[in-house]
């Protein structure tokens, strides 16, 4: 399965931004000297990129990607939703269905709420044809469209009851590099530590440690011990560097099902970080993480030999006393410096923090729901949560949420990328308990009674009118009862002849 097959999943813009990210990602990295910026965006426009929707190699003109790098930098704290497609000024509005059009549906939906949409459709275009005064008729997917955004739906009679494609490696040639910029580049990796922890139950349990490592200085951002290598572990660690050192501009993880999940790489897009992943069998691109786990083994965990009992939390501790009292002030042989000595006199390019629910909210993933017309609630990994009643009339529904937090699930809208509401769980005990409240006015609720409608159809009285023009009589003969005629009544001065 390819990148763009992984991606199908999101909304267009969102694919573009994050191509755009992509593209002009190496310039906000590491910023070009003055004077080196058209070398630099000649060269970007000289390579090739897939195409976000065909997935077709591509490249794009300098001006554009100078004009990218420019709307980045006018907002350069959500990049993303700077390189957005813009939606349209008239998206949701249906400017062809005017008001005249819109009142007919709404009566012949009234009278005839188990119509299909296109016998409302053929219905409306016979009735135009003899009220030219409603005007222009949009086409059947405008009526539809509109009907279903209004909560126009079909009424449906209610039936009664019987009894991953592997690609071949190509060796590349292996050089060694580091950024320029503190905070351009940070590695993050897993690491399975050499000793086990004891739990409170009494059981020993093996331990990944997770480290963030700044390229440019060798700063570790982040340092903790987990129970497991998953994606609610990775967000956490995360969440904590990012707090404490600000946004990257890129990170580098390898392909692991953490860092490929869709909460990560859905929260990286949207706090603008770009994600790099290493070549398939090419651990050394992560070269300056596997060293730090040499560290690890050779100074940290020697120190805790004569800790028979180790638990996680003494564990964790004692790895942030040694992070902070060691590490980070001790001599690089490789700089000449200290990691944070290198970190005060280098120039850095980190983005301020934003608040930790904005960083929480950005760890999830996105999906599309049906929503259930029946009781208005949507189903998410088995669990269905209830969607407010102002949000009834929407078919599908867009959501977020994280995998190991269920708890509640945000419904947000799929064009501005803005939460509307918390989705809870449902809970029938307490809708049992509880009363039902009116629901809230929509432009149009369907009623579940039948209209009873006087009339014939307007679809139907044209087909009549054209048979009566043509002066024949319908092509059908009568039952005859029998040896007898058919029987004729008239009443002529109040007698009856027979």
């Amino acid at each position: 399965m390819n990148a763009l097959e992984k991606s199908s999943n999101q909304p267009t813009r969102l694919r573009w931004a994050q191509l755009r990210l992509m593209v002009i990602g190496p310039l906000l990295a590491a910023p070009p000297e003055p004077g080196e910026l058209k070398t630099r965006l000649r060269e970007l426009a000289d390579k090739t990129w897939l195409h976000p929707t065909t997935g077709k190699p591509t490249t794009f003109g300098l001006s554009t990607i100078e004009r990218w790098l420019y709307a980045a930098r006018s907002n350069d704290n959500d990049p993303v939703s700077a390189l957005e497609r813009k939606t349209h000024a008239l998206a949701g509005q249906h400017p062809s269905m005017i008001e005249s059009i819109r009142a007919a549906i709404r009566t012949q939906h009234r009278d005839h709420p188990r119509w299909s949409y296109q016998l409302h459709y053929d219905n409306l275009r016979a009735l135009a044809e003899k009220q030219p005064e409603l005007g222009l008729l949009p086409s059947y997917a405008s009526v539809r469209r509109w009907m279903k955004k209004s909560g126009l739906l079909r009424i449906k009679r209610k039936k009664s009851r019987k009894g991953e494609q592997t690609t071949e490696f190509v060796p590349r040639e292996q050089r060694s590099f580091e950024v320029k910029h503190a905070h351009a580049l940070w590695h993050l990796d897993f690491h399975k530590g050499s000793r086990k922890v004891v739990l409170p139950d009494g059981r020993w349990h093996s331990v990944q440690l997770l480290g963030i490592l700044d390229d440019c200085t060798r700063l570790c951002c982040h340092l903790q011990w987990y129970l497991t290598e998953d994606t609610q572990a990775l967000v956490h660690a995360l969440s904590q560097a990012l707090l404490k050192r600000g946004l990257p501009r890129m990170l580098m993880t390898d392909n692991g099902a953490a860092m490929l999940a869709d909460e990560t790489k859905e929260g990286l897009s949207r706090l603008g970080i770009v994600h790099a992943l290493t070549l398939p069998y090419t651990p050394e691109q992560n070269a300056k993480q596997e060293c730090f786990w040499v560290q690890i083994e050779g100074r940290l965990m020697p120190m805790l030999d004569g800790v028979e009992e180790l638990t996680l939390k003494s564990l964790n501790d004692a790895t942030l006393a040694w992070l902070e009292g060691e590490y980070n002030h001790r001599l690089h042989r490789e700089l000449g410096c200290s990691p944070i000595h290198r970190l005060v006199n280098t120039k850095s390019v980190a983005r301020p923090t934003p608040e930790s629910v904005v960083i929480r909210r950005a760890f999830r993933r996105t999906i599309t729901r049906s929503q259930r017309q029946s009781d208005g609630t949507v189903s998410v990994t088995g669990r269905r949560f209830e969607v407010p009643s102002r949000f009834r009339t929407l078919e599908t529904v867009t959501l977020r949420y994280a995998a190991w937090d269920l708890t509640t699930v945000e419904l947000v809208d799929p064009h501005t990328h803005v939460p509307l509401a918390t989705l809870l769980p449902l809970d029938k005990q307490r809708n049992a308990e509880s009363g039902r409240r009116a629901l809230e006015s929509v432009e149009v609720e369907a009623s579940g009674e039948l209209h009873r409608v006087v009339g014939i159809a307007p679809l139907l009285q044209q087909h009549i009118e054209q048979q009566q023009a043509l002066g024949t009589p319908p092509a059908y003969l009568p039952l005859m009862h029998g040896d007898k005629e058919p029987t004729v009544v008239v009443d002529v001065k109040d007698e009856e002849i027979f």
